[in-house]
């Protein structure tokens, strides 16, 4: 059974930055499509950033476009996303998700296409001023 495992949330004020890690164990990194969602009080659920098997191809809502860069270490089993300039629009809880590779395509899983198979426990993420 794929684990997944977030770190690195916390508080920051406008413009900062954060990282966020997730520690996948159970199964090499590398057979799965990975991405990053979020959810703010009140609002849906979305796909903020997803990333190909190799890297090599990514996508990234709009909202984030810029200023969000999603990476990862198949050797190391990790995923990251690396969060600057953040605004107050930012807070939520992000969570670490996969799907095993095969029939999925990067926008497809974050745009909702695909479904999620295995996720974290989420992470807090709030930006105030």
């Amino acid at each position: 059974q794929l684990q997944l495992v977030e770190s690195g949330g916390g508080l920051v004020h406008p413009g900062g930055s954060l990282r966020l890690s997730c520690t996948v164990s159970g199964a090499p990194l590398s057979g799965y499509v990975m991405g990053w969602f979020r959810q703010a009080p009140g609002k849906e659920r979305e796909g903020v950033s997803c990333i190909s098997v190799s890297g090599g191809h990514t996508y990234y809502i709009d909202s984030v476009k810029g200023r969000f860069q999603i990476s990862r270490d198949n050797a190391k089993n990790e995923v990251y996303l690396q969060m600057n300039d953040l605004n107050p629009e930012d807070t939520a809880t992000y969570v670490c998700a996969a799907r095993p590779l095969g029939f999925a395509t990067v926008e497809g899983l974050c745009q909702g296409q695909f479904s999620v198979r295995h996720e974290g426990q989420g992470i807090q993420v709030t930006v105030f001023s």
